[in-house]
């Protein structure tokens, strides 16, 4: 007889996803999530809570079989921030403004 909760077929990709994929690219290129699920997942190991203690460049992530270097992680995020064709770009800054003093108009009126 088989426990359900230890058999990783059935487990939710979202709540175990070391259990479904080995690496950032796996996630990446997992075709059964969406951009937001993705981000979620690879969010989570990039967390300081995953952080191997004398080297923090590196997560070990609960069921991971192997460690993951921060460095993959950050960059398999930017490459789903820049592959995300629907987000809108970041703006840039603008030309900067300077904010109308209430007192100023009042005293231009009253002159």
């Amino acid at each position: 007889m088989t426990n359900v909760n230890t058999n990783s077929d059935n487990l939710n990709p979202l709540f175990y996803p070391a259990a479904h994929y080995g690496s950032p690219a796996d996630v990446l290129n997992a075709e059964e999530l969406s951009a937001p699920e993705k981000r979620i997942i690879l969010s989570s190991w990039a967390s300081d809570m995953y952080a191997v203690e004398s080297c923090p460049a590196l997560r070990e992530v609960p069921g991971m079989s192997h460690t993951v270097q921060l460095a993959d992680i950050l960059a398999a995020l930017r490459r789903l921030d820049s592959d995300n064709d629907d987000d809108d770009p970041p703006r840039g800054g603008g030309v900067p403004m300077r904010l109308r003093r209430p007192w100023a108009a009042a005293e231009r009126q009253g002159a």
